[in-house]
């Protein structure tokens, strides 16, 4: 009996650690699309692995302040605290983007979720696939077998600083970066934390020769890397480093950078896939931990069943391996997306592909499950 009590209790408690909550916000634009799919492949994996997803949806950007004016709404806020990850899809609409006088807009939403979860560190893998190395621009020799990760600081520098504005007469402008030391010293952990368990290589990008925060990054990092030798450390000014990673992708292991350079660069990296719509991303906090594509809202795709989910859906696996731990659940969803690839299941931004974003979802699903 008392055998049977225990065996009781392990299985209590291994159906609450299985058993995880979800926030779910698919935002504007592609944004919908891309989520369904991603839930779907977490139903798979789900049913796959013996495991319970609870989701919650909430609204967030254009689709809040349509709704209550707000484009992060308090609702919101709270199911992201409730959850034990958030999936978020795309903020962004032309109707806010096209119109000067607009008070409210949608990436204000994106802006204020960072801030208030504290989600100051973002994560961005670039990895080639052998079976796409000719759908990138760049020559095949020179993106095979790429895989970096760009660290970036999120929640800080010209996006979050104060004051800024326009004049009144609307013919002057001003941002404001602006950084603290303690800040960069978090997201300087968290970078040679993950170049630990990789190549052990963290590269500084910066412009330490123009901007006094850029100095201030010089100072903390260089410090920090004293202090952890077993990690090879470099900095490289921000202009340069844009022209090797096009010549040379392969010398990176982990980029480290601050916030608008990091938003730039990670993008100019999209060009080694081929396209935005293979790179995922998580941004973790000390609240909170959330997982989107790179790509925007891309609106004129919107409700056209051509957007690729597959940014989306590894964004996914990531949470399955950073939030929840699950290692073999995430690669597993990786492994039926590289078959895709392989298959050229694919939307029509990889190699003009003929299939829409729902049958590439299902191929995923059935890769996952057979």
């Amino acid at each position: 009996m008392i055998a049977f009590v225990f065996s009781q209790q392990l299985y209590r408690v291994k159906i609450q650690i299985m058993n995880k909550k979800i926030a779910v916000l698919p935002g504007d634009g592609i944004g919908p699309e891309v989520i369904q799919e991603a839930v779907k492949v977490l139903d798979a994996v789900a049913k796959k692995f013996h495991h319970t997803f609870e989701y919650k949806t909430a609204k967030i950007g254009a689709a809040a302040i349509d709704t209550v004016g707000n484009p992060y709404p308090q609702e919101t806020h709270d199911i992201c605290l409730w959850s034990d990850a958030i999936l978020f899809g795309a903020i962004g609409d032309p109707k806010y983007d096209n119109n000067p006088s607009a008070k409210v807009r949608p990436e204000q939403g994106l802006l204020a979720m960072r801030s208030t979860l504290g989600l100051y560190a973002n994560i961005r893998p670039i990895k080639s696939y052998n079976s796409l190395l000719d759908a990138s621009p760049l020559k095949p020799e020179i993106v095979k077998d790429v895989d970096f990760v760009v660290v970036r600081e999120l929640i800080s520098g010209i996006y979050f600083g104060s004051p800024r504005g326009r004049s009144e007469d609307g013919k002057h402008a001003f941002d404001t970066c602006e950084y603290h030391a303690d800040e960069i010293l978090r997201i300087t952990e968290k970078a040679f934390q993950y170049a630990r368990n990789r190549k052990k290589k963290v590269t500084l990008l910066d412009k330490a020769n123009v901007l006094a925060t850029s100095r201030l990054w010089r100072e903390v990092v260089s410090g920090y890397a004293a202090q952890n030798p077993d990690i090879t450390y470099e900095a490289n000014f921000i202009d340069s480093a844009a022209m090797h990673m096009i010549q040379r992708p392969n010398q990176y292991d982990v980029i480290l950078t601050g916030n608008m350079f990091g938003d730039i660069i990670s993008d100019e990296a999209s060009v080694i896939t081929g396209t935005l719509g293979l790179l995922p991303s998580a941004s973790i906090g000390e609240k909170a931990a959330l997982y989107e594509p790179i790509h925007g809202s891309y609106p004129q795709a919107k409700g056209k069943n051509i957007a690729n989910p597959m940014a989306t859906i590894l964004s996914a696996a990531m949470m399955l391996e950073y939030s929840f731990g699950w290692l073999d659940e995430a690669k597993t969803i990786e492994a039926a997306v590289e078959k895709a690839l392989e298959q050229n299941i694919v939307t029509e931004d990889i190699k003009q592909g003929k299939y829409g974003t729902n049958e590439v979802g299902d191929a995923i699903i059935q890769f996952i499950l057979d």
